[in-house]
């Protein structure tokens, strides 16, 4: 008995020391993976470090190729100079970018980043490989058409060229005096397309005479048509009235600087007006009095597939995106059904269509009364909308918001309404446009689906909210695509009405035209570009299968024709957002969560549609993961 104790003992005593030695082996085993851990994690979050560093730096100098960038981003740095729009500059730009994703491929490891960083990393190589799918269209574009940068330069300086002392006043005659350089570029280049038979419409031509003329009637460009100041005369005398009266300059200083701007717009600047008018009316005796598309231009059937590409960001054909057009035209067209019949009108959906187009009580009156009424009541919708965001959204913009009447300089007849992006810092508000020369072409009907999608929760609240994001890249904060942008405006007006909007059946029979709207756009767009429609039978389709104004629908589609593709990304955005969140709410159930979902989607900025359906991917993993933990 002795023995077996004795030798239980030793047994025990041997277990013991076994498990003692076990487990310091375990300890120190798990203290070296804590360890191997730990230095794997500091190596993530060194590199990660390390790249975003890196980024801002290379947007920095990105950002030196464009001075008016850095204006509309409140930055006052090369502040009186304009872009160097030349061949040789858009080059350097390429050569940059090329040399800059070559390093960054050299200089990080991919396997050590983290996904939002590698997000950033495939973002940088994906715009390299956007700008160069585009070099052999470089001509393509219009440049001096319907809102070009005979217009849009004025419109630049009185709109985004702050003056808060004298120095941003003498930067401001410095950019006036930079005029006839860009205008002398950009007409270099103009004149290279035209010798490579790329014309745009005579009607585009005739668009662009009539901005110019608006540019420049009146003092000081004209003092004898009995016009009054142009408008940035009127602008840049405002900007000196008011140091003066904040004491930031005398008197005497400010009859120097509006007798300087006076020199500068009445010469250089109006001769280059001049000469673009005058190569302007030369070249459009060869364009085509026929409205094509750009399927007759020279590799024409090339540069719509990029084009399609560029503003989509998906790989659809263009007989694709025609047959999904006719497909939601004919969805929403029975939505419409329903809401005729719940407003008791009698007669086909055409009839209703002519109806509601032509009835006086869907629109303001054309006086300046009618058009305040409009602001006022945009401000109405935009106000109360405001106040249910937070059960949607768990990130709000900080910027204000503004409801504006374009300038009359700008102004165009029917053509769509628009946002303008305030600076990230909330200086400048961003800013609602709406063209009111005519306003038998905004309808009442539509006036609410418009102010979500300009507004918020659309585009100033999605524009506002990337702005103001931190913990990622200067970068992606300023980055756009169209898809991103505007299928976001379109998937706003959608979740509007989940949020509680369009209680009026008119309204809401405005927010299914606004959708119907972007899915004729799908068909005529294509229908424009690719099977080789006419100006008038895109303009019948449209009237026939819509009840916009015929005025808005004129001025639509001679949109599309110098702009192609761009109309495509609407609805094909507005889709995926919507594609999206479908696939969000069947994977996860109960635990899917609105607010959540779109924190997600807003806070990585305007992704190419592919690398945004990765990062919801990834988020429906980690609640997955989360839940399962529980």
């Amino acid at each position: 008995m002795r023995l077996f104790l004795f030798s239980l003992i030793l047994m025990l005593a041997a277990c013991s020391e076994q498990e003692s030695n076990q487990q310091l082996v375990a300890e120190t085993v798990n203290a070296n993976d804590t360890e191997i851990q730990s230095d794997a994690i500091d190596s993530v979050a060194l590199e990660d470090a390390r790249l975003n560093t890196w980024f801002d730096e290379q947007y920095a100098e990105q950002l030196d190729f464009s001075p008016q960038t850095k204006t509309r981003l409140g930055d006052k740095s090369d502040y009186g100079i304009l872009n160097d729009y030349s061949v040789a500059g858009a080059d350097e730009q390429l050569r940059w970018r090329s040399q800059s994703v070559a390093a960054m491929q050299a200089e990080f490891d991919y396997s050590l980043l983290n996904e939002d960083e590698k997000l950033s990393y495939d973002m940088w190589i994906y715009a390299l490989d956007r700008a160069d799918a585009g070099i052999p269209f470089r001509q393509h574009g219009y440049i001096f058409g319907r809102g070009g940068p005979h217009v849009s330069l004025p419109n630049f300086l009185i709109n985004y060229h702050r003056v808060d002392d004298a120095s941003d006043i003498e930067a401001y005659l410095s950019r006036l005096g930079e005029l006839d350089r860009v205008f002398g570029e950009l007409l270099d280049r103009a004149r290279s397309a035209s010798k490579a038979g790329i014309r745009q419409p005579a009607f585009a031509y005739d668009f662009a005479i009539t901005e110019i003329d608006r540019v420049t009637s009146g003092v000081p460009f004209n003092t004898n048509d009995g016009s009054p100041n142009s408008p940035i005369w009127t602008d840049i005398q405002g900007k000196i009235e008011a140091l003066v009266e904040t004491d930031l300059i005398s008197s005497d200083q400010a009859q120097e600087y509006i007798a300087q701007a006076q020199e500068i717009l009445a010469g250089e600047v109006m001769s280059s007006y001049q000469e673009i008018l005058a190569w302007l009316e030369q070249d459009k005796a060869f364009a085509s009095e026929t409205s094509q598309g750009v399927w007759a231009l020279p590799d024409g059937e090339n540069y719509y597939n990029y084009r399609l590409a560029q503003m989509t960001t998906l790989e659809f054909t263009a007989d694709e995106i025609h047959e999904i057009g006719l497909a939601e035209v004919e969805r929403l067209h029975l939505a419409m059904e329903k809401i005729k019949t719940a407003v008791d009108f009698e007669g086909s959906l055409e009839d209703f269509f002519v109806f509601i187009r032509e009835d006086d009580r869907f629109y303001f009156p054309n006086t300046d009364e009618g058009r305040q009424d409009y602001l006022d009541l945009n401000n109405e919708y935009l106000d109360a909308i405001t106040l249910k965001l937070p059960d949607y959204f768990g990130r709000l913009p900080k910027a204000q918001l503004e409801v504006r009447r374009v300038e009359y300089f700008r102004e165009q007849t029917g053509a769509a309404q628009h946002y303008a992006s305030g600076t990230p810092d909330g200086s400048r508000p961003g800013v609602f446009y709406s063209h009111m020369s005519d306003m038998s072409t905004l309808p009442i009907f539509q006036l609410e689906d418009v102010a979500y999608h300009e507004g918020s929760p659309g585009h100033h609240m999605q524009i506002s909210i990337q702005q103001e994001l931190t913990g990622v890249p200067r970068f992606r904060t300023q980055y756009r695509t169209t898809a991103y942008t505007e299928g976001w405006g379109l998937y706003a007006e959608w979740l509007a009405k989940e949020m509680g909007a369009f209680e009026d059946p008119y309204s809401d029979f405005g927010r299914l035209s606004g959708e119907l709207w972007r899915a004729i756009r799908l068909v005529v767009d294509t229908g424009i570009h690719a099977q080789q429609w006419g100006e008038e039978r895109a303009v019948q389709y449209f009237i026939d299968n819509s009840a916009q104004a015929e005025g808005a629908i004129r001025s639509e589609i001679q949109r599309y024709i110098t702009g192609p593709g761009q109309a495509t990304a609407y609805k094909i955005g507005m889709m995926k957002f919507q594609e999206l969140r479908l696939n969000a709410e069947s994977a996860l159930g109960n635990n899917f969560d609105i607010r959540t979902f779109h924190d997600v989607v807003l806070g990585v900025g305007a992704l190419p549609m592919p690398l945004l359906e990765s990062r919801v991917d990834r988020w429906i993993e980690e609640v997955q993961s989360e839940s399962g933990e529980r």
